[in-house]
């Protein structure tokens, strides 16, 4: 009997050991002479650069991050923190520079925003065999930012038309 609890205070100490063994992951950070940084799961053989272990634990690292609260009422200006630039419309301040350079401002916030902030269903990751990944924008992304650098195009030339050039 007692041989057979032996057995069994082993067996869980094992599956314990194991266990925490999968919840700890191990990486390593690797910086080239050209301080390119790389990451990956298993220490690399003759590399030049920095090589620094990083013990990572899945657990520790998350993060419930804030809801953001809703704007404020009232009209929100075309450009102003999303993906539409500003719309062409009469000179309000009656220089046509300045409200040309608004509009180009606003396109390129507009396509800078859309760029560097893309929906969910805007890229797919696709990876490889190395650990690599890489961003496939889809057709609808694709045509959105195409849209929005044409946008900044026109409000350049509008820019260059107000400015006599």
């Amino acid at each position: 009997m007692y041989s057979k609890l032996a057995l069994h205070a082993v067996l869980a100490l094992g599956i314990g050991a194991v266990a925490l063994d999968a919840s700890a992951q191990t990486l390593y950070k690797l910086v080239d002479k050209n301080g390119k940084v790389t990451y990956s799961e298993k220490p690399p053989k003759d590399f030049d650069g920095t090589v620094t272990r990083l013990n990572i634990d899945p657990n520790a690292n998350t993060a419930t991050l804030p809801k953001m609260p809703p704007p404020p009422a009232g009209d929100k200006p075309a450009g102003a923190n999303s993906d539409e630039p500003a719309k062409k419309g009469p000179a309000s301040t009656g220089d046509k520079v300045a409200d040309a350079r608004a509009r180009l401002d606003a396109a390129r916030k507009a396509f800078e925003n859309a760029r560097d902030n893309p929906k969910d269903g805007d890229v797919t990751w696709i990876g490889n065999k190395s650990g690599g990944t890489r961003a496939v924008p889809s057709d609808t992304y694709a045509a959105r930012l195409s849209a929005l650098e044409a946008a900044v195009k026109q409000a350049e030339e509008d820019l260059r038309r107000a400015e006599g050039g």
